[in-house]
C-alpha cells in the first residue's frame, strides 16, 4: 500500500510540474517606442527566454531620418549616426520572477554608419555633405528592467554603450555607439 502510494505521489507531481513548465512562455516580441519617438527609427526585438534567469535574443535598427533633407538652419531633431543595426544579445535577470526584472545585458552589434558631418560653403551659398559609410562590429554591456502582465504585455527600458571594434572607415565610423530603448511587447 505504501508503494502504490508513493507512486501515485511522484505521478502526480510529475504530471503537475510538466503543466507547469508547458504554460511558461519562452518568445517575447518587443518594438522599442523610444527610438521610434525621440530618433525616428525601428527597433525590433526578438528574445528567447532560456531558463528563469537568462535569454537570448537579437534586435535589428533601421534609421527612418532623412538624409537628404539635413541642414544646418534646422532644427530635425537628434539623430543616430547609424543607418542600420543588427544587435544579438546574453541577458541575465536578477529576480525570483521568470525572466521579470532588472537585467544585466551583453551584446554585439554589427552596424552601419553614415556621416552627417557638413559645412556651409558659403562661395556656393549652401551646405555641403560629404558622403560615406562605414561598416562598424562593436561590443557592449546594458543595464535594464522588464516587467510583465499575467496576460503578457512587456514593458522593457535599457540603456547601455559599446565601442566599434572594427571599421571599414575611421573617417566615420564613432568610437562608441549606444544602445537605448523603452520597448513595448508581448510574452507568448
Amino acid at each position: 500500500m505504501k508503494k502504490v502510494l508513493c507512486l501515485l505521489l511522484l505521478l502526480v507531481s510529475y504530471f503537475s510540474f510538466s503543466q507547469e513548465e508547458e504554460n511558461i512562455k519562452s518568445h517575447e516580441i518587443k518594438l522599442n517606442a523610444f527610438n521610434a519617438i525621440i530618433f525616428k527609427s525601428i527597433d525590433f526585438s526578438y528574445e528567447y527566454l532560456i531558463d528563469s534567469e537568462s535569454s537570448i535574443g537579437v534586435s535589428v535598427f533601421f534609421n527612418l531620418h532623412d538624409s537628404d533633407d539635413r541642414s544646418f538652419d534646422d532644427d530635425n531633431g537628434p539623430i543616430y549616426n547609424e543607418e542600420f543595426a543588427l544587435t544579438p544579445f546574453y541577458r541575465h535577470y536578477f529576480s525570483n520572477k521568470y525572466a521579470w526584472g532588472f537585467f544585466l545585458e551583453a551584446f554585439g552589434m554589427y552596424n552601419v554608419q553614415k556621416d552627417f558631418d557638413g559645412y556651409y560653403d558659403g562661395s556656393i551659398g549652401q551646405d555641403v555633405f560629404r558622403d560615406g559609410t562605414s561598416n562598424n562590429v562593436a561590443l557592449g554591456i546594458s543595464l535594464g528592467g522588464k516587467f510583465v502582465s499575467k496576460k503578457g504585455f512587456a514593458f522593457e527600458f535599457l540603456g547601455g554603450l559599446g565601442r566599434n571594434l572594427s571599421q571599414s572607415n575611421d573617417d566615420i565610423g564613432t568610437e562608441l555607439v549606444p544602445r537605448i530603448a523603452a520597448s513595448l511587447g508581448y510574452r507568448f
